[in-house]
């Protein structure tokens, strides 16, 4: 299956991490956008570069400072004195594949321009409007925002990323290779590239028709309500969560070969789906989203 010959081609860079690659693929799959948080050097941009060869997508990579404007991620119109025209010069956002690295280094402003692109794949310059290509993947890297210099990404943003997901440390045998063997950035260009963005395409068009049984729209509607109805959280999930929640469930059932989605296909995906949706409130500051969000799990029957 293409799948998985892509997760097998893709482990040949990133060692020891193929959970984190299958969910990736899960979000590429799902028609979604990618945030990976995690400290430097773990291999968050080593693992977009490895998406886009591995699927033969056209690829730009564009490192976000707190100097960055957001003309410089959109595109600008120059004035063209042979035609007494202005010329509209696209931004690197017109590609297959942004590789936002380190969003939350540039400013609220900055991380906005990316909103229209995410949602719509469209962008509006000086009244015009411009299609993004298709497929339009947007993979963005943050730091810890306990780091200095970073921006928190406000809650409209992360709504719009159907996934985050955390590298981690690579576990010691991982490692071990890692140091025995060449840099992964220099073997990027010699892994093949499996799927091409039209394969891509007609995959993404079965995973929207991968049976979803009323029981499991019933499951995540009340997965979503117990959210809301949670005292630990600030707000619940909103309608949009629970519709990458299904989206998400799909994709993990096709990637597992199955053309109907399972209860633990939406348990899979539930925390790289709605954990950085959720904000604990003031009271509830000693427990992590994760062990609140993993308490609705538990509480709700299948």
């Amino acid at each position: 299956m293409p799948v998985s010959e892509t997760l097998s081609e893709a482990s040949k860079i990133i060692l020891g991490k193929n959970t984190e690659i299958k969910q990736a693929i899960c979000c590429l799959l799902s028609q979604g956008h990618l945030l990976i948080e995690d400290l430097p050097g773990v291999g968050k941009t080593t693992l977009a570069l490895t998406l886009a060869k591995v699927f033969g997508l056209q690829f730009t990579r564009l490192q976000f400072t707190s100097d960055l404007l957001p003309a410089d991620v959109t595109g600008i119109s120059i004035f063209d004195s042979k035609t007494s025209q202005f010329e509209f010069h696209p931004g690197p956002v017109f590609s297959q594949v942004l590789l936002a690295d380190e969003i939350n280094r540039a400013t609220p402003k900055t991380q906005s321009s990316l909103l229209e692109a995410m949602e719509e794949h469209k962008v509006s310059v000086d009244g015009k409007t411009y299609s993004l290509p298709e497929p339009f993947f947007v993979i963005a890297t943050q730091n810890p925002v306990s780091q200095l210099g970073t921006f928190p990404l406000p809650e409209s943003q992360l709504d719009r990323f159907l996934m985050k997901i955390r590298m981690g440390y690579p576990d010691s045998i991982a490692e071990k290779r890692l140091l025995s063997g060449q840099d992964p950035r220099h073997l990027i260009d010699n892994i093949k590239t499996i799927i091409n963005a039209s394969d891509l395409s007609a995959m993404q068009t079965k995973v929207t028709q991968i049976h979803t049984s009323e029981d499991i729209i019933n499951y995540i509607l009340q997965i979503v309500d117990k959210s809301r109805t949670e005292s630990g959280f600030i707000h619940g999930l909103s309608p949009r969560a629970g519709m990458a929640l299904k989206k998400a469930a799909q994709a993990w059932a096709f990637i597992h070969n199955r053309d109907f989605v399972l209860p633990e296909d939406v348990q899979a995906v539930f925390h790289t789906v709605c954990d950085h949706r959720l904000e604990c409130n003031y009271e509830q500051t000693e427990k992590s989203v994760s062990q609140l969000t993993s308490r609705i799990l538990s509480d709700i029957e299948i």
